[in-house]
């Protein structure tokens, strides 16, 4: 699976998170809070997640405490938000959904 690693403009990421809900871009970073029943729930998601990372080969920033997970995504090698960012958040959003 290959997606551009390019840059996106600032209008392309807005009109891009139109379709992303729950996500946000925050200091440059395309940033979402996802909360679960219970710290076993949120890291089965980041289980499930890091497949998906290892697949896409792009690791996101992210961190967990309790029934939280916060995932931050830019492409560092592209100084900014990227395609690869974008997909990468779409396949979360469907992995979290499937998992609720």
């Amino acid at each position: 699976m290959s997606f551009s690693t390019t840059k996106l403009s600032s209008d392309d990421i807005v009109q891009s998170l139109a379709s992303l809900s729950g996500w946000s871009l925050s200091e440059g970073k395309l940033h979402r809070e996802y909360h679960f029943g219970n710290f076993a729930e949120a890291f089965d998601f980041m289980s499930a997640a890091a497949i998906v990372v290892e697949e896409l080969n792009h690791h996101p920033e992210w961190s967990n405490c309790y029934d939280k997970v916060v995932i931050d995504l830019v492409s560092h090698d592209a100084g900014g938000v990227t395609k690869l960012d974008l997909k990468l958040a779409e396949r979360f959003d469907a992995l979290a959904k499937k998992m609720a």
